[in-house]
């Protein structure tokens, strides 16, 4: 499921310390190497490496299908899976392995983590293995995923799924309240009707418990909302220098967002989120909208008790998505990027993003695989998986920047406080600002 975890700056940032006196493990051309030619393009593919993902049991095992049937084609090649199911500890221990020298030959990693190790040259470029492949073509995955793992003109990984976020939402619920079933171009207004229809105390006690609504009061969820409503979160969204939170449109937007819980109360309050979290809820069957990416379908998927799909999410001025998407990466470090790159390939294969759709964890970022049955399974929950295609045209991404895990975790403790009461809205944006400030970069005079 999708969970947003602060990032672990003080580690992380003992970690990029570290790289500076770690050793290199880069491979150097040999001495009878064409200059600028890339010696793993050269290199026998064959060996072992390493490959480190993080995920809930069902992603690990789609990866293990993965891997069996790229032994099947590679037997040459062994793979050993290096498997964490929790992402904050994935991400340590990623920082760590890159200060010893000694990362994955092969790692997934989001779009919004990978900027402060690209701005090291810790990844191995793309470029050169895709312009060689026979089996790997920009031109067919979503530009809207592979254009975020450009960085300064070079390819650094590519993209594994798409996804954005949508609202999952109990379909038995909504059959007991009598409320017509989402629909695609469902407004702000309409959607706060539904969930305030889907509140209820059902037991008679004065306090709610089957709530409209339930998310995350973070950043990242926000951002989408802010877009729809024609605003900005910076000055600049290509080469941002400051927040621009206070701006009319993004400021009715946040408000509209924290109104969930402090006007309309259609989502549980702090005490409540603490008792028991909001995704528990959706699966037990005491929620009636959750919002998520295409993460949670495997869990959703073992939901016996009720009905469920998924809808868009409500439209305001302007249809807005938020990007979601992984990709795989090879570090400079190798020692066996032939190798490494086999696997990125053949994962990268219509046979090998259909083996990864078929846990539902993912969109695949191949548009022919993403059109085809591999995902658009009629006989597979969700019904309406197509809605995940419909908001690609219409998805943003946010900055891939060094210090956006920074920006992100900080905006977010202002807007989880503000959203649970504890702080105003004109406190939350100042705060935000201010604790930001340093880190964006400073402005060219």
């Amino acid at each position: 499921m999708t969970k947003i975890f602060p990032w672990p700056t003080r580690l992380f940032r003992l970690a990029v310390g570290l790289l500076a006196v770690a050793p290199s493990f880069c491979a150097l051309p040999g001495i009878m190497t064409p200059l600028g030619a890339n010696p793993a393009l050269a290199a026998p593919k064959t060996g072992s490496i390493s490959f480190m993902i993080w995920g809930d049991p069902v992603e690990k095992k789609a990866y293990d299908s993965l891997i069996t049937a790229f032994g099947q084609k590679h037997p040459e090649i062994k793979v050993e899976l290096v498997y964490t199911p929790n992402q904050l500890s994935y991400l340590q221990r990623l920082a760590i392995d890159f200060a010893a020298g000694t990362p994955a030959d092969v790692f997934l990693l989001n779009y919004r983590r990978y900027a402060n190790y690209a701005a090291k040259g810790l990844f191995e470029p793309l470029d050169d293995y895709v312009a060689a492949s026979k089996l790997v073509r920009t031109g067919d995955f979503y530009p809207e995923a592979l254009q975020s793992y450009y960085w300064q003109g070079k390819l650094l990984a590519i993209p594994q799924n798409i996804s954005s976020l949508v609202v999952y939402y109990n379909k038995s619920l909504f059959d007991e309240a009598g409320i017509p079933y989402p629909k695609d171009d469902w407004t702000w207004d309409q959607f706060i009707q539904t969930a305030k229809k889907l509140t209820k105390d059902t037991n008679g006690d004065g306090a709610s418990d089957q709530y409209g609504l339930g998310t995350e009061a973070v950043f990242f969820r926000v951002a989408p909302f802010i877009w729809q409503n024609g605003g900005e979160i910076f000055d600049n969204p290509e080469a941002p220098t400051r927040l621009t939170l206070n701006a009319p449109a993004t400021r009715e937007a946040i408000e509209w967002f924290i109104d969930l819980s402090r006007k309309h109360r259609i989502v549980p309050d702090m005490f409540a989120e603490k008792a028991e979290p909001s995704v528990s809820r959706f699966l037990r069957g005491t929620m009636g909208m959750y919002f998520d990416s295409r993460r949670g379908v495997p869990i959703y998927r073992t939901i016996k008790s009720f009905d469920w799909d998924v809808a868009p999410l409500p439209r305001g001025k302007v249809p807005a998505g938020i990007l979601h998407t992984d990709a795989f990466f090879m570090p400079k470090s190798s020692r066996n990027k032939a190798a490494a790159w086999t696997f990125i390939e053949y994962a990268s294969t219509p046979e090998g993003q259909s083996i990864l759709a078929a846990s539902g964890r993912t969109v695949p970022s191949l548009k022919a695989i993403a059109n085809s049955p591999a995902f658009l399974d009629p006989t597979s929950k969700p019904a309406h998986s197509q809605v995940f295609l419909d908001v690609i045209p219409h998805i943003r991404a946010v900055p891939v920047m060094e210090n956006w895990p920074d920006i992100e975790g900080q905006v977010g403790e202002e807007v989880e406080r503000c959203y649970h009461g504890l702080t105003t809205l004109d406190e939350a944006i100042r705060l935000a600002t201010e604790r930001t400030a340093g880190f964006f970069p400073k402005k060219v005079p």
